[in-house]
């Protein structure tokens, strides 16, 4: 017999899991001057839909991001702005809030939790 492989895209609630977490990500930093000031662009709504989609596709969703935008290259992307200690651990802080309010199950939120640690980290370009 064959097991089917749910992806996590599945387990954690597909796009409309997505859309809660990351909106509620960008409420958060909508109101940090720290992180804000990182976001050139007066509307976070395209910051948020790439977001939503880069995460949706990561964990097994629709491949939108690629087709919209090529391989994600998360660091060169991120290299122009200055993310240090502190704007990491002030992201990670959104994204934990953002976890509180999606809600995933707790085996999905520990697996989603590992990769924010391991990506915020990665995405650190300064001291």
């Amino acid at each position: 017999m064959v097991q089917a492989t749910i992806s996590m895209f599945e387990r954690a609630g597909g796009m409309p899991f997505f859309e809660r977490l990351v909106a509620a990500f960008y409420s958060a930093v909508a109101n940090d001057p720290v992180l804000r000031a990182l976001y050139p662009e007066a509307d976070l709504g395209p910051a948020q839909r790439r977001l939503t989609l880069f995460l949706a596709q990561y964990w097994g969703g629709p491949a939108t991001y690629n087709d919209e935008r090529g391989h994600p290259r998360l660091r060169m992307r991120h290299f122009p702005f200055a993310i240090g200690g502190m704007e990491r651990d002030r992201w990670l802080a959104h994204m934990r809030f953002a976890l509180d309010v999606a809600a995933p199950a707790p085996d999905v939120r520990a697996e989603l939790e590992r990769y924010f640690d391991m990506a915020a980290e990665a995405m650190r370009n300064r001291d």
